[in-house]
């Protein structure tokens, strides 16, 4: 068994979804490690990852839509230290997920063919973004 880790830093560029599967494809061939499974894990607490459709943009604006009214910013918030945007990143983290498991088959992601990875960016200004992962396998 081996395994192979490495931390990317992403620049979100403020809120939405930013697509890094290449990072991850590229992590992956680089490791030479033909089957196994990738952990992907964001280290913040106002940003999430989510596997996603990948070839009609309109499903990340849908789904940027009904977060905005699921977390709505100008709600009584007792956590706002950062700004109105602030509670609502952290509602819409504790609602995705901050760890992903991707199996890698035949030394790529066994994602399927309109699957994509992203990093969810909760704030509205831009942030660097570190995520952590770790592949294991033969």
């Amino acid at each position: 068994m081996r395994q192979a880790t490495r931390l990317i830093r992403l620049e979100t560029g403020g809120r939405g979804f930013h697509d890094f599967t290449a990072a991850l494809a590229d992590f992956v061939r680089g490791a030479r490690i033909g089957e196994g499974l990738l952990t992907v894990f964001c280290r913040h607490t106002s940003a999430s990852l989510l596997v996603q459709e990948n070839a009609d943009p309109s499903v990340l604006t849908d789904l940027e839509a009904v977060f905005a009214r699921l977390a709505p910013e100008g709600a009584r918030y007792a956590h706002d230290a950062e700004g109105p945007d602030d509670m609502p990143a952290h509602i819409r983290a504790a609602l995705t997920q901050t760890q992903l498991s991707i199996p890698v088959i035949g030394g790529a992601l066994a994602l399927g063919t309109w699957q994509g990875v992203y990093l969810f960016e909760h704030r509205r200004r831009p942030h660097r973004r570190e995520i952590a992962l770790h592949l294991i396998g033969e």
